[in-house]
């Protein structure tokens, strides 16, 4: 059975360090994530990711034991279920926290081959911002890069929400406007911007070349800047005006995955 450690203080420094980055929303010092709940850990083992540390309620050591057996770097700790309490971010915690130390990805990996790249523009709200990748990586999108101004991916809310597609998915994150939309044109990747009065819509515009969906923040949309690089696309409604930011970007990435496919099957190539 992995050994395991038990933490009685809530004043421990490893808890206080969970609890400083979960109220951040973001990584701890060391550049780890705090990824809460079974489903998170069984992703991170399932997509190779480095556990440095599993916290396990003292109810569900023996399941959280099964789970990790075999890792001989990371180290487990247990604590009270009251303390575990105090750490979780969730309404209903099953016990186990992971600190996992996620991917470090190049813009060149977000850009390869013939890229379709999730852009999130000031995307504030991390339930959102984590659905948009989870739905990137579902219709094979090449990676997400979040603008300066949106939300840091490694957010734990973020984290949930990507269901673990943040582990494997290329991403960059608080990335300058300017520098990335040069970054684009050297690799001639066209721009398109989710608007509900542009005038083309989403199923009349080619997107199975090199591209990037902009999706604007909650609120304010896309930022004129990118508004005037971008071609903007609509997703035809009916009753409403604009769609929850997921929701269009997943209509938008599954309409270039159908695209994608279609034109490969009809040309041979994979």
């Amino acid at each position: 059975m992995q050994t395991m450690e038990t933490l009685v203080s809530e004043k421990n420094s490893l808890l206080k360090e969970v609890r400083r980055a979960s109220a951040r929303g973001s990584l701890t010092t060391d550049g780890l994530a705090v990824a809460e709940g079974f489903h998170l850990l069984e992703e991170a083992l399932r997509s190779r990711c480095e556990i440095s540390v599993v916290i396990a309620a003292e109810p569900v050591k023996t399941t959280v034991a099964a789970h990790v057996r075999g890792l001989k770097h990371t180290r487990v700790v247990v604590v009270t279920e009251n303390n575990f309490e105090k750490l979780a971010a969730t309404e209903t915690p099953q016990g186990v926290i992971a600190l996992v130390r996620p991917p470090t990805w190049t813009l060149d990996q977000l850009l390869r081959g013939r890229p379709l790249v999730a852009m999130l523009d000031g995307i504030q709200d991390p339930g959102n911002a984590g659905a948009i990748v989870r739905a990137a990586e579902a219709f094979g999108a090449t990676g997400a890069a979040f603008l300066s101004g949106s939300v840091n991916p490694y957010n734990p809310k973020c984290l949930r929400a990507s269901a673990g597609s943040l582990f494997r998915l290329p991403v960059a994150a608080s990335l300058d406007e300017s520098l990335f939309s040069v970054a684009l044109e050297q690799k001639r990747v066209r721009l398109f911007a989710a608007h509900p009065r542009a005038e083309k819509l989403i199923f009349e515009t080619d997107l199975t070349g090199a591209c990037a969906i902009v999706i604007g923040a909650e609120g304010r949309g896309v930022t004129p800047s990118l508004q005037r690089r971008a071609t903007g696309v609509r997703i035809p409604t009916s009753g409403v005006e604009s769609l929850n930011a997921a929701v269009a970007a997943g209509i938008l990435l599954y309409e270039a995955s159908r695209q994608r496919t279609r034109k490969s099957g009809d040309t041979g190539r994979p």
